[in-house]
């Protein structure tokens, strides 16, 4: 298996590993805006274009909230430790329903085991390549709040229920009340209440279940099983850093409602797990001027990694 030392030199990983509290505050405050600015758009200026429009910004900066949580994980959101561990659990994971320390936990033993059979996200990637007729079910499940209802009703049956089975002595269950246990749902409940509480005192209480979960069980859904296709989904089945993950290029608009927050980079963070975010660009930058260009898995767009993903003949 190769490592990030075959690629990058000690000198030229210290500077991209570099955290920033200022940036990590700017995306922070970035990624919160868009919501609430594609929020006053659509109250101030009520129609079907700027509600949707509200959906799929507000969506894609639910993933933005995921991916920076993805960075405090990573412990790379910001420079200073107590930052980077409240802002990514309160202001990133709970709005979302999201745990840091659970998401971090079973985040890192994907990187141990990447398209391995430990890797706890194989079954998010091994279905791939699938036929057109499976993609678009998938995706439309996941626009019309079929698979966002459905995982939040299992999140909170695993918060109330498994909670009795761990004091059984499963292992599984063990683990499984650890990450949606009571308490975490009660954060993630808190987190929202906040939101909602603000809302109400702007005088749009309405604008929560509209601009907040209606996003997150559709367009957030969306846009989260087709980034997590164009990273692992019809890649090589090995260790191979450069085989068996994918960088994904993304147009502005793409970006804007598709992969925030330079998530298409995602070869780059393999192998060097602990750069922020923006850094990955740079990396990219590096690895091509490196000459290795024709070793990595690259997709030109996410239109054609998810027709690729979807290529499957279909059984006669």
């Amino acid at each position: 298996m190769r490592h990030a030392k075959q690629f990058f030199t000690p000198e030229e990983i210290r500077p991209l590993a570099e955290r920033s509290d200022l940036m990590g505050a700017f995306l922070l405050l970035h990624c919160w805006g868009i919501v609430f600015g594609a929020m006053a758009l659509a109250v101030l200026w009520p129609n079907p274009l700027t509600w949707l429009l509200a959906i799929m910004l507000i969506g894609s900066r639910q993933l933005g909230l995921a991916i920076l949580m993805h960075d405090a994980a990573h412990n790379a959101l910001f420079k200073t430790r107590s930052w980077n561990e409240w802002a990514g659990d309160w202001l990133c994971g709970r709005p979302i329903l999201a745990d840091l320390a659970a998401y971090r936990r079973y985040h890192l033993k994907h990187h141990r085991h990447a398209q391995t059979e430990l890797d706890p996200d194989l079954p998010l990637s091994k279905p791939f390549p699938t036929t057109r007729a499976s993609l678009i079910r998938k995706l439309v499940r996941d626009v019309t709040g079929q698979t966002g209802v459905k995982q939040r009703l299992q999140q909170i049956a695993l918060a109330f229920e498994l909670a009795g089975e761990a004091d059984k002595g499963d292992p599984r269950s063990e683990q499984l009340s650890q990450n949606f246990n009571g308490p975490n749902l009660l954060k993630s409940l808190l987190a929202n209440a906040a939101l909602f509480a603000v809302l109400a005192l702007a005088g749009v209480w309405w604008a929560y279940p509209l601009f907040w979960l209606l996003p997150l069980l559709t367009w957030y859904q969306l846009v989260l099983r087709v980034r997590n296709i164009a990273e692992h989904g019809a890649v090589e089945f090995s260790e191979d850093p450069l085989k068996n993950v994918r960088t994904t290029y993304a147009d502005p608009v793409t970006a804007l409602f598709l992969a925030p927050y330079w998530v298409n980079y995602h070869l780059e963070h393999h192998l060097v797990m602990h750069l922020p975010c923006w850094r990955l660009p740079e990396a990219h930058r590096l690895m091509l001027a490196k000459g290795h260009r024709p070793e990595m898995t690259i997709g030109r767009s996410y239109w054609e990694v998810l027709k690729r993903a979807s290529n499957r003949p279909a059984a006669a």
